[in-house]
């Protein structure tokens, strides 16, 4: 039996591990969790110091005796969770079950972090292993109850007030009221008009290119110098005479800038650049990233190819610059390496300096080599992550940059000289004159509009005083826009600048919104649903202080003070539950359900004469009449008192029937139904199926699809059917079950256990740990 027991988190992990060490140690999982709060009220009591009532997890209570069983054989325990602040708390969970088993006592027990997981790292680590830092188990224990606290208290008032089953969260709130406010900003935003004029260039060498009018009539032109056709018509006319078909050339200037590469990635920049470059999710890029991590059979070794991927650090290891400059004096030359190592400053407050940012385990590992190895999205992922850290030590790009300055309608004779002209455009252009980092790797943008950036606009040789022939002049019509809704990098992005939650917890964050049907993705932006408004409106009308980003943010930044150990968790809940608790107490008495789902029109019912109301329905929001049930006039929000007319499916009929198919507005929204109901019953979903990309294992010739259930509710079926009836309500993950060798996983989320791969296949039982519900530091938990 081996004298030394290292404790992981994952069982992949573990697996990895294993290879690595010799017959002296065995390594276990926890899969995750070990313990959590009693699922009810009063796991949290704050009466008596906010003592936190614990039970062992029901599914890993067999991965606990069977760690039991072994430290009773071992003489060492090694407490190796993860190298974050829930790791700790996960280590501390075991370590005091264990305790209170009677199972520590004459054993050394070590806690040590593997960073990456190659065998050198491990080594390293297993060689300096430290004591548990309560510091940091009790900044997870204090972020643990407020999570309790707020989703115990604030939920049920939600219940009673809107409607059942809608939550409120201490992080959660706060990212739906970003969403919300956004949507009325778009709503309230009104659209301007205004005009510009560019005219087409022909110089007697080079391509034609484009100026823009910047002045007129010696005045500068901005955005709303030109509000209207006639005007701009009027400012053709002008400028047309005045040139008479050229332009005069009056300066030209010429610089050069650089550009420096971005940082290596942190978890948030890696969710932002795989949303932007990838379209993954958050919760898919920390999927995948945890797989990247917990290592990859290359050819019977298994080696974790990156570093530890829940991280807000961008520092480097000395030892990874020094391999990271050697492949790029290699591969690119030694004039792509600046003189001295970059190095970069983290932007995030409370950043965890130890930790490293997301990079390679080793960047000799070439994304071209491991290709048969990877999947397709373990593959792109660890592209973008070799790429982004292997070009942020190479040189800063040059980019040659070129202004000029046009003009007509002076007065006099040109002598090779520009003259004063009143109206004035201006043309720019650019050309990398040496590319640097960016031959390899640049930075996505968000929400960039067209014509927004001069890159690669070459302009033609130009000197002051040269003649240019005007080929056309074009007034352009424009209007102002709102601000666009959230995608998920920006969403991200925004969550981070205004210091709510934790980087790690964003994807979380996302999930639970989503879940909760507070948000939908329209176009894959987020649109908050009628419910969400309703749920934003109540928590900053009556719980302002809670969803307010400053307030977040602080709150955030005093939990990074306990697991500093610069304050103690306890006054801190203490300052949060009494004021919080009364508040929750006066809301109970003082709001109406009324006051909240109805919102009163100045518009008297047709019907009957009495004030009508928006109100909140099973299908969302419509106007009803305040006399109902007396009286039960209803029409939606759009005006219409009667349901609209079926609106007829183009070039298809009933597969059933024959009948022609019409689009119909249901109880559970709209649908795709036989316009012989009810003598044919044939109904289908109006979404499309979507491609997961996973075989069905039962028929292995279709793919599992997709679809939406009539009640919303998704789920995975072939896409043979109904010749193969195979489905899934769960997420496929195209991964065999180590158990029985079922051909999927599958991914499935619950509050109480959170996120966990399990076997589809009833009689099998086996499921993995992906996160847990109280997972502050995992990008794939609930949060409450």
């Amino acid at each position: 039996m081996a004298k030394q027991l290292v404790i992981v988190e994952s069982p992949a992990k573990a697996k990895t591990i294993n290879r690595y060490l010799g017959n002296d140690y065995q390594v276990l999982a926890s899969y995750g969790h070990v313990r959590d709060l009693l699922p009810k009220e009063g796991a949290v009591d704050p009466d008596h110091h906010f003592r936190m009532k614990y039970q062992i997890i029901d599914r890993n209570s067999k991965h606990v005796d069977a760690i039991a069983k072994a430290l009773r054989q071992a003489d060492t325990l090694y407490l190796a969770t993860d190298p974050d602040r829930e790791g700790e708390a996960i280590a501390w969970h075991l370590y005091e079950l264990l305790r209170e088993r009677k199972l520590l006592s004459g054993k050394q027990v070590g806690r040590v972090v593997f960073h990456e997981i190659t065998k050198r790292a491990i080594q390293e680590a297993l060689t300096a292993p430290r004591e548990l830092s309560l510091p940091l188990v009790n900044a997870q224990q204090a972020r643990r109850a407020l999570d309790y606290l707020v989703g115990f208290n604030l939920s049920p008032l939600l219940w009673k007030k809107i409607r059942r089953g809608l939550s409120a969260g201490r992080v959660q709130s706060p990212a739906l009221r970003m969403i919300v406010e956004r949507e009325q900003e778009i709503t309230a935003f009104v659209s301007r008009e205004y005009w510009s004029v560019e005219a087409d260039l022909q110089a007697a060498e080079g391509a034609p290119f484009i100026g823009r009018l910047t002045q007129f009539a010696g005045d500068k032109v901005e955005q709303f110098t030109i509000t209207d056709g006639e005007r701009a018509a009027t400012v053709e006319q002008t400028l047309q005479r005045a040139a008479a078909g050229e332009l005069q050339v009056m300066q030209v200037e010429k610089k050069q800038r650089r550009r420096n590469p971005a940082a290596p990635f942190t978890t948030s920049t890696l969710q932002q650049e795989a949303a932007r470059k990838l379209g993954f999710t958050a919760q898919r890029t920390m999927r995948v990233a945890q797989q990247l991590y917990e290592g990859i059979d290359l050819g019977g070794e298994t080696v974790g190819l990156i570093s530890y991927m829940r991280t807000d650090s961008v520092t480097l290891a000395q030892e990874a610059i020094a391999d990271i400059r050697a492949l790029i004096s290699e591969r690119y030359g030694s004039d792509q390496i600046p003189k001295s190592p970059r190095l970069f400053k983290t932007k995030a407050k409370n950043a965890q300096e130890a930790h490293e940012a997301i990079r390679p385990t080793s960047v000799a590992r070439l994304p071209e080599s491991l290709r048969g190895a990877l999947n397709k999205e373990q593959a792109a992922l660890y592209e973008l992550i070799w790429k982004r850290t292997v070009a942020c030590q190479m040189i800063h790009a040059t980019i040659n940059t070129v202004a000029v300055d046009l003009g007509c309608g002076g007065e006099g004779e040109a002598k090779g000289e520009p003259l004063p002209h009143p109206h004035r455009f201006r043309a720019t252009g650019s050309t990398i004159a040496t590319p640097g980092f960016i031959q390899l790797y640049q930075e996505g943008r968000d929400d960039v509009a067209e014509g927004d950036s001069d890159e690669d606009r070459l302009l033609p040789p130009l000197q002051p005083g040269m003649w240019l022939t005007l080929l056309k002049l074009r007034p352009e019509q424009h209007f102002t826009e709102p601000p666009p809704r959230y995608s998920e990098a920006t969403l991200v992005k925004s969550l981070e600048e205004y210091g709510i939650g934790r980087p790690s917890t964003y994807a979380a964050i996302i999930s639970t919104l989503q879940q909760r049907e507070y948000v939908e993705m329209d176009r894959k932006r987020f649109l908050p649903t009628d419910v969400g408004e309703i749920v934003n409106r109540f928590l900053t009308e009556h719980f302002t202080r809670y969803v307010d980003y400053r307030f977040t943010a602080n709150l955030e930044d005093e939990l990074d003070a306990v697991s500093r150990g610069e304050e103690e968790w306890v006054p801190l809940l203490e300052r949060f539950w009494q004021p919080f608790h009364q508040l929750i107490a006066e809301k109970e008495q003082s709001v109406q359900r009324k006051d909240v789902t109805q919102e009163a029109l100045d518009e008297a019912c047709p019907k009957c004469g009495k004030p009508l109301s928006i109100r909140l329905g099973r299908r969302g929001r419509f106007i009803g009449c305040t006399g109902y049930p007396e009286c039960d006039y209803t029409r939606d929000l759009n005006g219409d008192s009667q349901p609209p007319e079926p609106e007829k499916v183009a070039d298809r009929s009933c597969p059933k029937c024959g009948g022609e198919l019409l689009i119909r507005q249901g109880r559970y929204g709209r649908f795709i139904g036989c316009g012989n109901y009810p003598k044919c019953n044939h109904l289908e979903s109006l979404e499309q199926p979507q491609e997961t990309g996973v075989d069905c294992p039962k028929c292995g010739q279709g793919t599992l699809l997709q679809r939406k259930s009539r009640r919303g509710k998704i789920f995975f079926s072939c896409s043979t059917y109904p010749k193969c009836d195979y489905a899934v309500w769960n997420p496929p993950l195209a991964e065999r079950c180590p158990q029985c060798d079922w051909p999927i996983l599958t991914l499935k989320q619950s509050r109480r256990r959170g996120v966990e791969k399990v076997c589809p296949q009833a009689d099998c039982g086996y499921s993995e740990v992906v996160a847990t519900e109280d997972s502050a530091e995992r990008g794939e938990a609930t949060i409450n």
